[in-house]
């Protein structure tokens, strides 16, 4: 007599996701390499019951966005490119530039890339929060501090 084993595929249902906060110090991290990280955990793949049409990720608070590191020549040449679907709507933001007046959205545009662009993708991208200095309102969360690299 022979039994058959029956192996279940989990799945993670959004009540039983137990969310941590993470805080990531961005001074002198390379922006992929940390942007790659931080949607690894947005995302939950670090969890074992990780779900992929579940948000089963964790919150991160990122801290110094204005100290972020960027390899090679990518100050000056890099760009991001956007426009409005209305005629003479392009707009270029040069990173260069960016760093000084919204340093903050240098990681969010490199995380956001690298998440799902659908739904579940924005609902990941709001648990994202990036600071350009070293404050941050969210020390009641008591977020613990998140190694990258």
């Amino acid at each position: 007599m022979s039994k058959t084993l029956s192996f279940k595929t989990y799945s993670a249902k959004p009540a039983e996701v137990d969310r941590k906060w993470y805080v990531v110090d961005a001074e002198g991290q390379v922006l992929g390499r940390m942007a790659s990280e931080i949607a690894k955990v947005l995302r939950g793949k670090h969890k074992p019951q990780f779900t992929p049409h579940i948000d089963t990720g964790d919150f991160i608070v990122v801290t110094n966005a204005e100290k972020v590191a960027l390899t090679g020549k990518k100050e000056e040449q890099k760009s991001y490119f956007s426009h409005s679907q209305y005629p003479g709507g392009v707009k270029i933001d040069h990173v260069k530039d960016l760093l000084k007046k919204r340093p903050e959205r240098i990681i969010e545009n490199a995380v956001w890339g690298m998440l799902p662009h659908n739904n579940l993708g924005r609902q990941l991208f709001r648990k994202l929060k990036v600071y350009a200095g070293s404050e941050h309102p969210h020390a009641s969360q008591a977020p613990v501090e998140m190694k990258v690299n």
